[in-house]
């Protein structure tokens, strides 16, 4: 079995690549930009190339079973970058892979696809409508996914919410403060609530969705069964730091001039942050959604627990002087 990755050098990828080797594919392929990062030293065929790469593209897809597509963009300033990476690359690698005949094509969409929830979990049927660009870009990106899908392809879109791990470089942030001894909540930390999954259970759903080979165009929450407020997210890290956090409580209606003050501050330095305007709107909101619909078509059940995962995390942070 041949199987080609995007995004296979970034957090979420370079672990589907771990266990795609655990499992022992016949052969990984691989898009790289520059760097292999997490990639060095393993098994694998690089491919050369950017996701607006067609030539790369069609290299990597050759004689493919499966494609993988995780890479994306997950912070710009302005909407068309999003579109560009999220968008016009998805729909690239959509009509390559009909073209080659390549069977099955797994997507990672997002719940910022969909937007907030407020009563209840979302589920699979609920209307997209997404409050970020990014957001937004993910929307496009499925519907246009839907539009030019035919039954020459197996396409499964995956969306996870927030996801947390072993390399994970932008949630990080709020570990980092912790080593301090500081935990930022926005609000009470009790009323809102979030799904969140780490990124070993992702994969678990990532591989269940790509047995499947039904022609056309399905999509999945892959996500923690228990929905967690914030506070209880703080106990978890405080049990594996061992010492006291002292909570800085943020009003909702600052969070968006927090993230403006961000970027102009990294803009004097020549970098984006991770805290921005955009990421902003979604801080503060509250995000969850139903993993039933994966529970009862794929069989996927959450092995990782917040308390689990989060000491995982910190312990990996720690083992690699991240923190």
């Amino acid at each position: 079995m041949k199987a080609f990755v995007t995004g296979g050098t970034g957090f979420i990828g370079s672990h589907l690549v771990d266990r795609l080797l655990k499992n022992q594919n016949d052969h990984i392929s691989c898009l790289v930009r520059s760097k292999a990062k997490w990639l060095h030293d393993k098994d694998i065929t690089l491919v050369k190339g950017n996701l607006q790469d067609l030539p790369a593209l069609k290299e990597g897809m050759k004689n493919a079973d499966i494609i993988y597509h995780v890479a994306g963009l997950v912070k710009a300033p302005e909407q068309e970058p999003f579109d560009k990476a999220n968008v016009e690359a998805t729909e690239n690698i959509l009509r390559l892979a009909m073209k080659l005949n390549v069977p099955k094509l797994v997507i990672l969409s997002s719940l910022a696809a969909c937007g907030p929830s407020f009563k209840r979990p979302l589920t699979e049927d609920d209307p997209l409508m997404p409050v970020t660009m990014y957001g937004e870009s993910k929307k496009r990106m499925e519907e246009m996914v839907a539009r030019v899908a035919d039954d020459r392809i197996s396409v499964t879109i995956i969306r996870p919410p927030a996801v947390y791990g072993p390399r994970e470089d932008q949630i990080f942030s709020v570990f980092r403060m912790a080593s301090w001894r500081f935990f930022p909540i926005i609000g009470d930390g009790n009323s809102t609530r979030v799904s969140l999954i780490h990124v070993s259970d992702l994969v678990d759903g990532i591989l269940l969705a790509a047995a499947g080979n039904k022609p056309g165009v399905e999509t999945f929450f892959i996500s923690s069964e228990e929905q967690y407020t914030w506070n209880e997210i703080k106990a978890a890290t405080q049990k594996v730091f061992g010492h006291k956090l002292h909570t800085i409580k943020v009003k909702p209606r600052f969070v968006e001039q927090v993230g403006t003050l961000a970027e102009k501050a990294a803009s004097l330095i020549g970098s984006y942050p991770v805290i921005n305007r955009d990421k902003a709107k979604e801080l503060g909101m509250q995000w969850t959604c139903s993993v039933d619909k994966a529970k009862s078509q794929l069989g996927f059940r959450q092995k990782t627990g917040l308390d689990d995962g989060i000491n995982q995390t910190i312990t990996w942070y720690k083992r690699h002087h991240w923190l």
